[in-house]
C-alpha cells in the first residue's frame, strides 16, 4: 500500500476497498487495517469512502522486515550446540520466551521441539508451567546405546560390500582428512570434536536408507554429540582418544574385513557409552 501511495500524487484518492483488495490480494479487513495505520501516521486523510493522500511516504512510514525464524531441524542443533557452549547444567529451568527471543524462533515451533525432547527425558514440563533441562537414567543412556550399537553395526556390514565408486567411501576420506587437521590443533579447539563425531556417525549410519533408521538417529546424534559433553572432565584427552578411535574405524570400514570393521566400531561404540554413562554421574543425576 505505501508503493501504491508513493506512486501517486498528493490530493490525488486512492481506489474503493474492493479494488485494493482484489489487487492486493488479501481480504478486506485486511485492508481496513492498513488503511486506518496510513490514516494514523498522516500519509492519506479519511473521509467517509474517501481516501486521499496527504502527504509524500518516508523510509520511516515502512515497518521493518520479520526475521527469518529457524524451522525445527534448524532449531536442534542451535539447542543443543547452546547448551554445549554455554555449559547449561541439568536442573536449568528454561525461560521459553526469551529462548524463542534469542534463537529468532516461533514460540508454539520452541513449545513442540521442547515436547519431543520429553519423550526421551532430555526435559521436562513443570508443574507450574514451563520446562526444566533434565537429562536421563543410566538404565535409559545403556538402553540407548545398545539400540545404537544394533543401528550402527548394521550400516557397518552394509557399507563393507559397497563398490569403490560409492560416495560413501569419498566423504569418509574427507573426514578422515578433517580429523586430522583436528587432530593438529586438539589443544584449542577440542570442543570442535562434537560436530565431527556427529558428521562422521552420520555418515556411516547414512548407507541404510531406512526411515525408522533415519528417525531414531535423529535423536541418538543429539544425545550421544551433545548431551553427555556436560561432562567436562577430561574433554580434550577424551576428544582426542575418540579421534583416534575414528581413524581406526575408518581404516577398518577401507579394509572391506566385516570382522575387523565391527570390532573397531564396537570399541568406539563402547568407548562412547561408557562417556555418556560417566556424564551421568558425574552430575549425579542417576534415577
Amino acid at each position: 500500500m505505501l508503493r501504491t501511495c508513493k506512486d501517486m500524487e498528493i490530493g490525488h484518492s486512492l481506489p474503493s476497498e474492493n479494488a485494493i483488495a482484489r489487487d492486493l490480494q488479501v481480504s478486506r479487513t485486511v485492508v481496513r487495517g492498513v488503511l486506518d495505520r496510513l490514516s494514523q501516521s498522516g500519509v492519506i486523510l479519511l473521509n467517509g469512502r474517501e481516501k486521499t493522500i496527504q502527504r509524500a511516504v518516508k523510509t520511516s512510514d515502512y515497518m521493518e522486515e520479520p526475521s527469518t525464524l529457524l524451522s525445527i531441524d534448524e532449531l536442534e542443533n542451535r539447542f543443543f550446540d547452546w547448551v554445549l557452549r554455554m555449559d547449561v547444567p541439568p536442573g536449568t529451568v528454561l525461560n521459553v520466551a526469551q529462548i524463542a527471543k534469542d534463537f529468532h524462533v516461533a514460540t508454539h515451533t520452541l513449545q513442540e521441539f521442547l515436547s519431543s525432547l520429553s519423550r526421551y527425558g532430555i526435559v521436562k514440563r513443570r508443574a507450574r508451567g514451563g520446562w526444566l533441562l533434565e537429562g536421563f537414567t543410566e538404565n535409559f543412556a545403556l538402553e540407548l546405546s545398545e539400540f545404537r550399537s544394533v543401528l550402527e553395526l548394521n550400516a557397518v556390514r552394509h557399507l563393507i560390500h559397497l563398490p569403490a565408486d560409492h560416495a560413501v567411501w569419498g566423504k569418509l576420506a574427507a573426514l578422515e582428512q578433517d580429523h586430522m587437521r583436528l587432530l593438529s590443533r586438539i589443544e584449542t579447539d577440542y570442543h570442535d570434536f562434537s560436530k565431527l563425531d556427529e558428521t562422521f556417525h552420520f555418515t556411516v549410519n547414512s548407507v541404510v536408507d531406512n526411515r525408522f533408521v533415519r528417525e531414531f538417529q535423529k535423536i541418538i546424534s543429539l544425545i550421544f554429540h551433545y548431551h553427555f559433553q556436560w561432562n567436562k572432565e577430561d574433554e580434550r584427552t577424551r576428544n582426542e582418544a575418540a579421534i583416534h578411535e575414528h581413524l581406526d574405524y575408518i581404516e577398518a570400514l577401507r579394509s572391506r574385513d566385516v570382522m575387523r570393521a565391527e570390532k573397531a566400531a564396537k570399541r568406539h561404540l563402547a568407548t562412547s557409552a561408557q562417556t555418556l554413562v560417566r556424564s551421568l554421574k558425574a552430575h549425579d543425576h542417576l534415577a
